[in-house]
């Protein structure tokens, strides 16, 4: 199925006005479920009820509310809203240009494609290849939906992706999360350590290797209920043993991925690689069913 184009907008660069089309680049592919009533099978609707008034409330009715204290608010209604959106616009402003290695992929939030509209072909493949050519990334205002947003703009796969990104106020603070820094290492954990990374590290970054595996088991057992059969779970796996002693496990795991740790390993050079086990959940006992037909 050929893409969709949920929009158009221009791209703002320097007295360069580039028509452009967005595309989403990804969507969750989670499993959805419905609130089901078991006794007869139907579906459960949503009320909304005022405890207050102890009466239902059609939405219709409804306004929005700011809490400024504590179970107090100030209301909005849809119009008021409205008036306090970002001027509409189909431009995005470019600001500045900086190295992809300087922006932090925890501002990083949703992702398009974005490719050129009628007319402006010529202008998307100069911008696309001078910013591949040059290794930066541009940063941008864009009113999306109302609200003003940050951009960020990159070359990729010889096109442009655009990122929807947080503002600074929206990260939260690292420094305020401990991060074990009075830890004590024992001598030679940071070489396993090492040697363990070094043991499951590849070149390139392979997606297609890595599946939603609790998606497929909902899914496969989903089917075989609609197809009438009874589904008996499998027994949960046994929890892990609890890490003890670091150095022990640390050993252990280079013994399973088939190497063996040397001694002295603190003054070892590093190893060659080795092609490493692919992230596919081995030595993990499969779900066992039983189908029986009704």
């Amino acid at each position: 199925m050929p893409a969709h184009s949920i929009g158009s907008a221009n791209i703002s660069f320097g007295l360069v006005s580039i028509p452009i089309k967005m595309f989403t680049a990804a969507s969750a592919g989670g499993v959805s479920f419905n609130q089901i009533h078991p006794k007869c099978g139907g579906r459960v609707k949503q009320q909304l009820i005022c405890p207050t008034c102890n009466e239902v409330v059609d939405r219709s009715a409804l306004v929005k509310g700011y809490e400024f204290s504590k179970d107090q608010f100030v209301q909005f209604t849809e119009d008021e809203l409205k008036t306090l959106e970002g001027e509409a616009s189909r431009m995005i402003d470019i600001a500045e240009f900086v190295p992809l290695d300087q922006v932090d992929p925890i501002y990083f939030e949703k992702t398009y494609y974005i490719g050129p509209d009628k007319g402006g072909e010529k202008a998307y493949r100069l911008l696309s290849d001078a910013m591949a050519k040059s290794d930066r990334v541009a940063l941008a205002s864009f009113v999306m939906r109302g609200k003003e947003s940050l951009v960020l703009i990159r070359p990729a796969q010889n096109g442009l992706m655009l990122h929807t990104m947080y503002f600074a106020d929206e990260v939260r603070d690292f420094g305020e999360v401990d991060k074990g820094e009075g830890a004590k290492m024992r001598e030679g954990e940071l070489q396993l350590a090492l040697r363990l990374i070094d043991e499951l590290s590849h070149e390139d970054f392979k997606p297609e290797q890595y599946h939603d595996e609790y998606r497929n088991r909902v899914l496969e057992v989903a089917n075989t209920k609609a197809e009438g059969n009874e589904v008996t779970a499998a027994e949960a796996p046994a929890p892990r043993a609890q890490v003890i002693d670091l150095m022990d496990a640390l050993k252990a795991s280079l013994s399973r991925s088939g190497r063996r740790p040397a001694a002295g390993v603190e003054g070892e050079s590093a190893v060659k690689r080795r092609p490493a086990a692919r992230a596919r959940g081995e030595g993990r006992p499969a779900a066992r069913r039983r189908a029986h037909k009704k």
